[in-house]
């Protein structure tokens, strides 16, 4: 069987999908395309409520990720449950507790970018 290449858009919908599964709250999509200096197409970025939650939130993502034949070339913070990075290439999901996303503020560091709300 052939694996068919996605595009970053659907990969950030897939991704985003994994988040609503598992109620992620504070829901962001980060287009970084036309952003200089930026080394993504899209940031997706959202809150968990406590370490456990924050886990269950990237264990979806990867899952769903997994079932396109995408899996992350980098994952950090997952044991930790504080701050997940997931690097799928084009695509980097960003999972934090509140008081993380607080202090780093990735929406106003790139605030040239046009950020899409999503509903969960």
């Amino acid at each position: 069987m052939t694996q068919q290449l996605l595009d970053a858009k659907t990969l950030s919908e897939i991704a985003i999908h994994g988040i609503q599964e598992k109620k992620g709250q504070s829901l962001v999509r980060m287009d970084l395309k036309g952003v200089d200096g930026a080394i993504t197409d899209y940031f997706i970025i959202c809150t968990g409520t406590s370490d456990r939650h924050v886990q269950s939130l990237a264990e979806s993502v990867m899952e769903e990720m997994k079932k396109v034949g995408e899996r992350p070339i980098s994952k950090e913070g997952l044991q930790a449950g504080q701050w997940v990075l997931l690097d799928f290439v084009n695509v980097v999901v960003h999972i934090f507790q509140q008081e993380m996303r607080d202090f780093y503020r990735l929406e106003a560091l790139w605030g040239d970018a046009p950020t899409e709300h999503i509903d969960i």
